[in-house]
C-alpha cells in the first residue's frame, strides 16, 4: 500500500498540474513563457511577410503526422476546358513549329520574327490575364500544359512565354494594381503591345532579395510640365529575363522619405520599405538593351540600370498607397513562377529526354544488340522514366491546387527544387546514353542545349541550395506546424492564456506522434487505416507514408525543442528535414496520379519505382538527421523511436528498373501517357521526329532481321555488310522484296538517328563584338 501511494501520489500531482489550467499556468506555463519570449528571435518585417505569404495545403497534413488520405483523393483532378485544349492543340503546336532550338541558339541568338509575331498575336503573353482585359484567362493547369509542351521544343520560346505569365507586371497588376493601371497596361500586355520584364535581383542581393540596395528617395520634381511629389530611383539589376526587349520594366527597390513629404501616411518613417513600380523602358534615364549570355541560351536576358531617375508616385504598382508593400506583393505572387513555370518547363525537358532517348536506345545497336537491352543503359533509363512520372505527377497536382484557390508558397519551393533537380539527373542520364552523339552540338543533337541550360533553372527563382537548406523546412516548421505559429503569435502579443493553450496542444501533438511513430515502426505500419477505395497494390505505400509522416512530425518537434533557434543555422540538418517533407509530398502526388489515371496496370512499374525511390531517399534523410544530431543521447533515442526494427526500404530493384526501361524503348500506351502533351514532330529532318520514325521502322523490320540472323546461324547466309547481305538473302528467297524494303528503310533512318553533325573548319562562328583584349600576367 505504501509503495502504491508513493507511485500514485506523484502521478496524481503531475496529472493535476497538467489538467488544472489555472494551476498549470501559474506554476509551469508562466515560467516557460518567460524563457520562450526571451529566446524568441527578433523577426524582421520582410521575414514576417515571407512566412505569412501564401497558404498551407497538403504539406500541412504531412507535417501534422496524420495525413487525411481521403482529403487528398477528393481533390479534383485538373482538366482543360475546350478552349484551353484547342489552344494547346493548335496555337501552341503552331508556335512549336515556328521554333528551332538550334537555329535560335547557334545562329540568331533570338527567336524568329514569325515566332515573336505568333506569341504576340495569339495571346501567349496574356494567358493569365482575364478576358475582360483581352487576355485568355487560362487556368493554372492550362498555363502549365502550354509551358510543358513548349519546353519539349525550344527553351527560348518557353522562357519568353513563361516570364510574362509568372512573377511579373501582369501578375502584380492583377492583384495590386490601381484600376487606371489595369485598364491601361493589361490590354496592352495581353495583345503583346507591351513586352514586360521584372527586375528584382541585384549584384549585391542575389538570394537575399530582401536586402536589395536599389533605392528610391521621395522628392519633388518636374513631371509633364508641373512640379509633383515623386521619387528619384537608382538601381542596378541583372539576370532580368526579357529586359533587353522589354517595353515596360517592373522594378523592386527600397523607398525612403527622409523629408517626410508623404506626411503621416507611413507613420512618419523615413524607410518606407520595398516597393514595386512599373516604368516604361523609354522613360528618361532607364537603361536596357545589353544582354547576358546564359549558357548558350537564346532567350533575352540582361541587365537594367538607372541613376537618379525621377518618376511620379503613380508609377508604384497600386499607386502611392502601396508604397512599402512590395515584399509582401512579391512573396504572395512568387508561387506562380515556382509552382507553374519552372516545374512545367523542367517536366517538359524530361518528356523530351525520355521519349527521344528511349527511342534512340532501341534504334542504336552495339554488339548486335539494341543498347536499351543492356542493364547499364536500363539503369539510366529507369531513373529517367521514374523521375518523369513523379515530376509530372507533382506538377499537375500543384497546378490543380492553385486552381482551387491555394497559394502554396511552401509547395512551390518543393516542386521548384525537386523537379529541377530530377530534370538535371535526367539530362545527365540522357547524355550518358547518347554518348558521343550527345557531346557534339549540332542540329541533330536534340539534348545538348537542354543539358547546357538545366543549371539556369537550378539557379533562378531561389537558388536550389538556398531553397533546400533554408526555405523548405525553415518556413514549413512555422507555417505548416499546427501549433508553432500560434505559440509565436501568443508570445509576441504577450498573451499567456493563448500561449498556454498552444503549448500544451503542442505537447499532446508531439507525444501522440512519437507513440504513433514507435507503434507503426514496431508493427511495420500494417495496422494503419487507409481508405478502402485505394488500389490494393498501393495500400502499403499509404501506410508507410503515414508512418513516415508521424516520424517526421515527431523528429521535427524534438529537433526544435533540443536545438531551438540554432536549428536555423544547422543548414545540413534543415536540408535533410526538408528532403523528408518534400519526398512525402512527391510520393503523395504519385499516388494521386495513379488513382486519377484509372490505376493503369501497365503504368504500375513507373508508380512503384517512383515511390520506392522517394521512400528510400526519405529513409536516408531520416538517418542523415538522426546520426548527425548534436546530442548523442537524442540521436540514439530518435533512432530507436523511428526505426525500432531497422530500415524498411531498399533501392528500387533491378527487376523493377528493367520493367521501367522496357516501357521507354517501344511504342505503347504507357509511353504515350508518360510523354503526353509534348510536341511530337513526324518529319525525317527533325531530330526527334526521325527517332519516332526510326523506332517504328526498326520494330517493323525486326521479323525480317530475325530471318537473316537465323539464316546466318544456319550457314545459309554469310555475315557481312548489311545491305549486301539483304540483297543476297532476297536473291536466295530467304526474305521478300517487301521485307528488304523494310530493312533498308530501318537502316537508313537509324543512320540518320545516330548521325553526328560536322561543320567547316571555322565552325561557321560569327562574332558580333570584337575579341577581348589578350590577358597579361600581373607584373
Amino acid at each position: 500500500m505504501t509503495w502504491t501511494l508513493a507511485i500514485l501520489l506523484p502521478l496524481a500531482a503531475l496529472a493535476a498540474l497538467f489538467a488544472v489550467r489555472p494551476l498549470r499556468r501559474a506554476l509551469l506555463t508562466r515560467r516557460i513563457f518567460t524563457v520562450y519570449r526571451r529566446m524568441l528571435p527578433q523577426m524582421s518585417q520582410t521575414e514576417r511577410e515571407a512566412l505569412e505569404a501564401g497558404s498551407v495545403w497538403w504539406e500541412g497534413e504531412l507535417f501534422r503526422g496524420r495525413p487525411d488520405w481521403d482529403k487528398l483523393l477528393a481533390y479534383p483532378q485538373p482538366r482543360l476546358t475546350a478552349a484551353e485544349q484547342s489552344f494547346l492543340d493548335n496555337e501552341t503546336e503552331e508556335l512549336c513549329r515556328l521554333s528551332d532550338d538550334w537555329v535560335s541558339s547557334h545562329y540568331d541568338h533570338d527567336l524568329s520574327p514569325e515566332a515573336w509575331r505568333c506569341m504576340k498575336e495569339k495571346g501567349f503573353f496574356g494567358m493569365i490575364i482575364p478576358k475582360r482585359y483581352g487576355g485568355l484567362e487560362f487556368s493554372a493547369y492550362a498555363h502549365s500544359q502550354v509551358v510543358t509542351k513548349l519546353a519539349t521544343r525550344c527553351a527560348a520560346t518557353t522562357v519568353s512565354v513563361m516570364v510574362p505569365n509568372s512573377l511579373g507586371p501582369a501578375e502584380l497588376l492583377l492583384h495590386y494594381g490601381s484600376e487606371e493601371q489595369k485598364n491601361h497596361y493589361l490590354p496592352r500586355l495581353a495583345k503583346g503591345l507591351e513586352i514586360p520584364c521584372f527586375a528584382l535581383t541585384s549584384p549585391w542581393a542575389g538570394s537575399d532579395a530582401a536586402a536589395i540596395p536599389d533605392r528610391g528617395v521621395v522628392c519633388k520634381g518636374q513631371w509633364q510640365g508641373r512640379e509633383v511629389i515623386g521619387m528619384r530611383v537608382t538601381w542596378d539589376k541583372r539576370y532580368i529575363t526579357l529586359a533587353p526587349v522589354a517595353t515596360v520594366v517592373g522594378l523592386a527597390f527600397r523607398l525612403f522619405d527622409p523629408e517626410r513629404l508623404l506626411g503621416g501616411a507611413f507613420g512618419g518613417n523615413a524607410d518606407i520599405g520595398i516597393s514595386c513600380a512599373l516604368v516604361p523602358a523609354d522613360h528618361p534615364g532607364v537603361e536596357t538593351g545589353r544582354r547576358h549570355f546564359p549558357l548558350n541560351a537564346a532567350w533575352m536576358n540582361g541587365p537594367t540600370r538607372g541613376r537618379d531617375v525621377f518618376m511620379p508616385l503613380d508609377f508604384i504598382i497600386g499607386g502611392p498607397r502601396m508604397a512599402g508593400q512590395g515584399w509582401r506583393m512579391l512573396m504572395e505572387c512568387l508561387a506562380a513562377g515556382r509552382s507553374i513555370s519552372l516545374p512545367a518547363s523542367n517536366t517538359g525537358m524530361q518528356k523530351l529526354a525520355v521519349r527521344a532517348v528511349g527511342g534512340y536506345a532501341r534504334v542504336r545497336s552495339q554488339f548486335k544488340t539494341a543498347i536499351g537491352k543492356f542493364e547499364g543503359i536500363q539503369e539510366a533509363l529507369a531513373r529517367m522514366g521514374g523521375n518523369l512520372y513523379l515530376s509530372d505527377a507533382a506538377r499537375v497536382m500543384t497546378a490543380g491546387a492553385i486552381d482551387l484557390g491555394e497559394k502554396p508558397s511552401l509547395v512551390s519551393a518543393i516542386v521548384k527544387y525537386h523537379i529541377t533537380e530530377r530534370a538535371r539527373q535526367s539530362m545527365n542520364d540522357g547524355m550518358d546514353v547518347l554518348g558521343g552523339k550527345g557531346i557534339c552540338l549540332g542540329p541533330s543533337n536534340f539534348l545538348g542545349r537542354a543539358y547546357q541550360q538545366v543549371p539556369v533553372a537550378i539557379t533562378v527563382e531561389g537558388a536550389n541550395i538556398l531553397t533546400r537548406s533554408l526555405i523548405i523546412f525553415g518556413q514549413g516548421a512555422i507555417r505548416c506546424h499546427p501549433w508553432v505559429m500560434a505559440e509565436m503569435q501568443a508570445a509576441q502579443a504577450n498573451d499567456l492564456a493563448a500561449f498556454d493553450r498552444a503549448l500544451f496542444a503542442h505537447v499532446r501533438h508531439t507525444l501522440g506522434n512519437g507513440l504513433r511513430a514507435l507503434f507503426t515502426g514496431l508493427t511495420g505500419s500494417h495496422f494503419v487505416r487507409v481508405p478502402q477505395s485505394v488500389a490494393p497494390e498501393t495500400r502499403r505505400y499509404y501506410q508507410q507514408l503515414t508512418r513516415f509522416s508521424a516520424a517526421f512530425a515527431f523528429m521535427a518537434d524534438i529537433s526544435m525543442l533540443v536545438m531551438g533557434g540554432d536549428l536555423k543555422r544547422k543548414e545540413k540538418l534543415s536540408a535533410r528535414m526538408a528532403d523528408i517533407l518534400s519526398l512525402l509530398y512527391l510520393s503523395s502526388a504519385v499516388l494521386k496520379r495513379y488513382e486519377a489515371e484509372g490505376r493503369q496496370q501497365a503504368d504500375a512499374p513507373l508508380m512503384h519505382w517512383a515511390i520506392w525511390d522517394a521512400m528510400f531517399r526519405a529513409q536516408n534523410a531520416f538517418e542523415g538527421v538522426v546520426y548527425n544530431f548534436p546530442s548523442r543521447f537524442v540521436s540514439n533515442f530518435l533512432c530507436r523511436m523511428i526505426f525500432p526494427l531497422g530500415r524498411p526500404y531498399v533501392v528500387p530493384s533491378d527487376r523493377l528498373g528493367g520493367q521501367v526501361a522496357e516501357l521507354l524503348i517501344a511504342p505503347s500506351a504507357t509511353r504515350d501517357r508518360l510523354t503526353a502533351g509534348m510536341h511530337l514532330p513526324r518529319e525525317e529532318n527533325d531530330p526527334v521526329g526521325v527517332i519516332e520514325l526510326a523506332l517504328e521502322a526498326t520494330l517493323q523490320a525486326e521479323p525480317a532481321r530475325a530471318k537473316l540472323r537465323a539464316a546466318q546461324k544456319a550457314g545459309k547466309l554469310a555475315a557481312g555488310d548489311a545491305g549486301a547481305g539483304e540483297a543476297e538473302a532476297l536473291a536466295r528467297g530467304l526474305i521478300t522484296s517487301a521485307e528488304q524494303a523494310l530493312l533498308a528503310r530501318a537502316r537508313a533512318l537509324a543512320a540518320e538517328v545516330i548521325k553526328v553533325d560536322d561543320f567547316p573548319f571555322d565552325l561557321g562562328l560569327q562574332r558580333s563584338e570584337p575579341k577581348p583584349a589578350p590577358r597579361r600576367a600581373a607584373a
